[in-house]
């Protein structure tokens, strides 16, 4: 077939006059499909319903350390529930420490310790002229959020097939003090699926910062989240904590990881790891903050999912789930917009999105005409700071939400809007 850049004005006029047939036909059928946000379908979510009556009135409320579930205490976490998570961070539960629900809140928390009260004796962020941070695109939005909430200076940075542009990271963080840290999700990206290599984990590690006060926000939000129960299958990350072991920046990160996707988003526990320096200075800010979070949700957790075997056969499940999601949205993409020339997209082993590049300047226009047609996708611009896409081309698809045949449907939806939008393009050229 000829692709669209190569059809003269009248074939593609004529495409316009049968993807516009097509079009409104979706519209006439007053479709509301959702493709906006990374949420776990309710198949994946009953799953995890028996966890909810894993605590029965006749349990022992208290843990191994006889510390009482129902009362006040246990600032870091329960001593099981440190064992669990560090076994999601590949850290010692010495280093972690195990909070409420949303890794989200961990971050935007430890943002703001670093804006109040600076770290490790440097100056308080509050107090400089400047703060910048490195942000890869595309990105997680709910990250470039909680930084713009702040007033610091999001800088792009683009990302490559191992990871964020190291050349253009390196030179950022050793010209620039302001310049105070990175966002990072390693594993499975959001929205790409990336998977950091060895090579830039290293670098991140070792590489020279002009700030003493650098700080790798290291978002490991997918690092149980494969598509597939096959080892051979399935990504493997580096440990950041290692890397700057070996580096002799000990202080340079902090491990973030949560159960949100595992057992029930808004139910489940979340947790931090970092150098044993970085973990009792946030336990001294915390002291202040709270005397200790949910511990019958924690105990849940650990009885409910007990190790790193027992997570992962429970994430075997959710992949048996969302496996055929994403080999949909691959194969809708390969037969509905291969030959036409218009479009990119990511071919992820794991997480919860699929990163597509329209034809530049048609993102925002592909978005609406989907929201006319009864499909809400994540906005255009989403996955860059400030929601500004210098090439209005990025589109995040999240495949997991709806039930297969709904996924169809949108899919079919999103395919006629990408080459709607690249037609009317190439014709206003």
């Amino acid at each position: 077939m000829t692709t669209y850049a190569q059809m003269t004005t009248e074939e593609l006029q004529s495409e316009l006059a049968s993807l516009q047939d097509a079009y409104n036909g979706f519209k006439a059928k007053g479709l509301s499909l959702n493709m906006a946000r990374g949420k776990p379908a309710s198949s994946q979510l009953d799953l995890s319903m028996p966890m909810l009556d894993i605590m029965t009135s006749t349990s022992d409320p208290h843990a191994a350390d006889g510390s009482d579930l129902r009362n006040y205490g246990v600032l870091d976490g329960l001593p099981e529930a440190k064992e669990l998570m560090a076994s999601m961070l590949e850290d010692d539960p010495a280093n972690v420490i195990v909070f409420g629900n949303s890794s989200l809140n961990i971050m935007y928390d430890t943002i703001a310790r670093l804006w109040m009260f600076g770290t490790q004796g440097s100056t308080p962020w509050c107090k400089l002229d400047s703060v910048k941070f490195i942000c890869p695109v595309p990105g997680y939005d709910r990250h470039f959020g909680v930084t713009q909430e702040f007033g610091i200076e999001m800088i792009p940075v683009p990302m490559n097939e191992d990871g964020p542009d190291m050349d253009a990271v390196e030179k950022l963080a050793a010209e620039d003090a302001a310049v105070k840290g990175i966002w990072c999700v390693p594993k499975y990206s959001n929205p790409g699926g990336v998977t950091y290599s060895d090579e830039v984990v290293r670098r991140l590690a070792s590489m020279k910062t002009a700030a003493e006060d650098f700080r790798i926000m290291w978002d490991n939000a997918y690092t149980v989240h494969h598509l597939s129960a096959d080892p051979a299958q399935q990504d493997q990350l580096l440990d950041i904590a290692k890397a700057c072991a070996e580096a002799g920046t000990t202080e340079r990160y902090y491990k973030f990881a949560s159960t949100s996707k595992v057992t029930l988003p808004g139910a489940g526990i979340a947790a931090m790891a970092a150098s044993p320096a970085n973990i009792a200075e946030v336990k001294k800010r915390m002291g202040v903050q709270t005397i200790g979070h949910d511990k019958i949700n924690q105990m849940r957790h650990v009885l409910f999912l007990k190790d790193a075997q027992g997570i992962a056969e429970h994430m075997a499940k959710h992949a048996a789930i969302i496996a055929p999601k994403f080999e949909l949205v691959l194969s809708k993409l390969e037969s509905g917009l291969a030959e036409c020339g218009v479009g990119t997209w990511t071919k992820p082993r794991g997480g919860y999105f699929v990163s597509f590049d329209a034809a530049e300047g048609t993102a925002k226009r592909v978005v609406a005409l989907a929201k006319e047609a009864g499909v809400t996708m994540t906005g255009a611009g989403a996955t860059w700071p400030y929601k500004n896409d210098p090439q209005d081309s990025n589109i995040r698809i999240a495949p997991t939400l709806p039930p297969l045949e709904e996924l169809d449907q949108a899919l079919d939806v999103f395919v006629v809007c990408v080459k709607l939008a690249a037609v009317e393009k190439l014709l206003a050229a």
